[in-house]
């Protein structure tokens, strides 16, 4: 079979985390990290954007349920257990960012260097999902 042609994919539109505790994660996410709130709906899930990237934030007992909109036919989807996102930070930026976290009470996985010199920090987020604040170099190719 011969597939037709079709462009490349540029950057992710859209990251996708699943949390038990919506009200836990929008503390952690919304007021101690600062993202930006998009919306939340009820108990089933709340969106945050960054630049021109959106971080959803689901239920995964709501998420598997039919939205029942049908302007909205977004097939039901989910994940269980923890996952891992990371958001891109300055050095300075990841030191500040770890002091806030310690501050707050967050326990700090690990942070260290990569080979390339780029500092990762990670943390956990109160549904235990792996949260990396990361240099964007650590994916550069020179």
């Amino acid at each position: 079979m011969t597939l037709p042609d079709a462009p490349t994919p540029s950057a992710i539109l859209e990251a996708a985390i699943y949390v038990n505790d919506l009200d836990a994660a929008e503390h952690f996410y919304g007021t101690l990290l600062g993202l930006e709130k998009i919306m939340r709906i009820e108990d089933r899930h709340v969106f945050y954007r960054l630049g021109g990237s959106v971080l959803l934030v689901f239920n995964p007992d709501r998420t598997v349920e039919p939205p029942n909109n049908p302007d909205l036919p977004v097939p039901p989807h989910g994940a269980r257990g923890p996952g891992h996102v990371c958001f891109t930070l300055d050095r300075d930026g990841i030191a500040l960012m770890h002091d806030r976290l310690v501050e707050a009470g967050v326990a700090i996985d690990t942070q260290f260097d990569w080979p390339n010199g780029a500092r990762s920090l990670y943390v956990r987020d109160p549904a235990g999902n792996s949260v990396e604040f990361a240099e964007a170099r650590l994916w550069s190719q020179s």
